[in-house]
């Protein structure tokens, strides 16, 4: 069964990250069309379920909820799993949000409705002046989609991750806590102009 709902947008909603969806999450990131975006290796459910405790963080799952889907909880059949968004290093000054979603929900708008629904949670959450985002110099869905919230680009990490045989650059990314309440971005995540 999903877990306890923590944020809900017009399409999807953010639950807590359980036991059982451990492998949806494996199987998804073994797939080298997002384990390469990610930079992430294989790893077995075992070792991502104890990873997910050395982090100073929040995993939640992105879900698409069924009609009779209720707040408390929902009937594991009633959801169906899109991918995941991390919140991590929250005890600092400037948590880093990362996302993902298995390739079939790919160029929905699934996420970007989960990254702004993330971002907004975060800072209710948390006093942080800002939040910061990474993502592959090469990756431009990413790279748009963070941009096209407000996230602004603060430098890049050269030759920063060995992935598929060849060292890749990450461009940095900022958002100022400021910046998410201007009129120009909205809470939906969008530039209205």
């Amino acid at each position: 069964m999903p877990g306890a709902l923590v944020a809900t947008g017009e399409r999807v909603t953010l639950r807590t990250l359980e036991e059982e969806d451990v492998a949806f999450v494996q199987r998804s990131r073994a797939n080298p069309e997002i384990r390469y975006g990610l930079g992430n290796p294989l790893t077995s459910r075992t070792t991502m379920a104890a990873s997910d405790d050395d982090d100073d963080g929040h995993d939640l799952l992105v879900c698409l909820d069924g009609d009779d889907a209720g707040r408390g909880g929902v009937d594991g059949d009633a959801v169906e799993r899109l991918g995941t968004v991390h919140v991590g290093e929250v005890s600092y000054k400037r948590p880093n949000v990362a996302y993902w979603l298995a390739g079939e929900y790919h160029g929905e708008g699934y996420g970007r409705e989960a990254v702004g629904l993330v971002v907004d949670w975060t800072f209710r959450e948390y006093p942080t002046p800002a939040i910061g985002a990474e993502a592959f110099a090469s990756n431009d869905a990413s790279r748009a989609l963070l941009e096209s919230f407000g996230f602004e680009r603060e430098g890049v990490r050269r030759d920063y991750m060995f992935v598929d045989g060849e060292h890749r650059d990450m461009v940095c990314y900022g958002l100022a806590r400021d910046d998410w309440g201007r009129d120009d971005y909205g809470r939906d995540g969008g530039r209205d102009g």
